[in-house]
């Protein structure tokens, strides 16, 4: 059947009738969405939007994450054909999954995106969808996570970052990567006392209240331990997940903005992400791919993998409802 399919798949973003459902179209063909997911702004219906912000005017060192979007959703082309390996369900036949397209914002009005952002994912909560994002810097975090805030109260964080983003800055027009976290603390948006933040390796003065996992504490626990230490921490509330692609060793994901070594092998993350199955996620991201840094399109590939593991998180508290 999926030979078959494959012979006359083409364009399936635009062309499939079934929203739910493998895909079959050749990898390296026709218009590239999430998934091969249907593009739409129609939320009728939908469990789960995947939305693209191709925004990196507040990162400090190497810019190219504006690229993410494209290159994450090219990689994902792989994916589509059979349901995710050890998850034992089909997401993609249970729930219903599109491509929302990218936000829409003027690059040369910084001071205007942080406002436009939250709109867009606050449209997508309102519409009763799930929201999955691709960026983009790790800036983008902060107006999705406003968002959800005021949908389901102070959210409970998953973070998986070589950087805390902790950072001290009080001034709320400042629009920079590394102060997010500081600044959606500092706002009520997040409940730090059931947050975590996994593979830190670099400084912090404060971390506010936030539980840390760092990058040699994963290594020496061990994937299993440190998804059920999360799973204690996180509890029952609704959740958010955010992934900094430089959670990565470098050897893993060489393409982003500011890379630190002794990171995350792809395994390790893979293992932790598959063990938080049963949190109450009412959304995700993946940020800081740069697709300029990295020929191979490693990065790319880790980034897709790591959305589609978020997109069977979401579904998996959710497949009774939606079968």
């Amino acid at each position: 059947m999926a030979l078959e399919d494959a012979k006359t798949q083409v364009d399936t973003a635009f062309t499939r009738k079934e929203r739910r459902g493998l895909a079959y179209e050749n990898a390296f063909g026709g218009a590239v969405s999430f998934l091969r997911r249907q593009y739409t702004k129609d939320l009728t219906g939908v469990d789960l939007a995947v939305t693209g912000v191709p925004f990196d005017q507040a990162v400090t060192h190497r810019t190219g994450t504006r690229f993410g979007p494209r290159a994450i959703r090219e990689a994902s082309t792989l994916q589509p054909y059979d349901p995710p390996y050890g998850w034992g369900y089909d997401p993609l036949g249970e729930m219903t999954v599109v491509d929302y397209g990218d936000v829409a914002f003027d690059y040369a009005k910084t001071a205007d995106f942080p406002a436009t952002l939250h709109a867009h994912a606050a449209g997508i909560l309102a519409a009763g969808a799930g929201t999955l994002t691709l960026g983009g810097d790790h800036y983008i975090t902060l107006p999705i996570l406003q968002a959800h805030y005021e949908k389901f109260g102070p959210m409970r964080v998953i973070q998986f970052d070589a950087h805390s983003d902790l950072w001290a800055d009080d001034d709320l027009s400042r629009i920079d990567h590394g102060t997010m976290m500081y600044k959606a603390v500092k706002q009520g948006f997040v409940d730090p006392r059931h947050s975590v933040q996994i593979g830190i390796r670099t400084e912090c003065d404060d971390y506010l209240g936030m539980n840390v996992i760092d990058a040699p504490a994963v290594h020496q626990m061990g994937p299993a331990a440190v998804a059920a230490r999360v799973r204690e921490i996180i509890g029952d509330g609704p959740c958010y997940l955010t992934f900094d692609i430089d959670a990565l060793d470098p050897a893993f994901a060489p393409g982003t903005g500011t890379p630190v070594w002794g990171g995350l092998a792809s395994w390790q993350a893979a293992a932790i992400l598959r063990g938080l199955a049963g949190i109450r996620l009412t959304g995700g991201d993946v940020v800081e791919v740069s697709p300029p840094y990295d020929t191979t399109g490693a990065t790319a590939i880790a980034g897709a993998h790591v959305a589609m593991e978020i997109l069977c998180l979401y579904g998996w508290t959710r497949r009774a409802t939606t079968r």
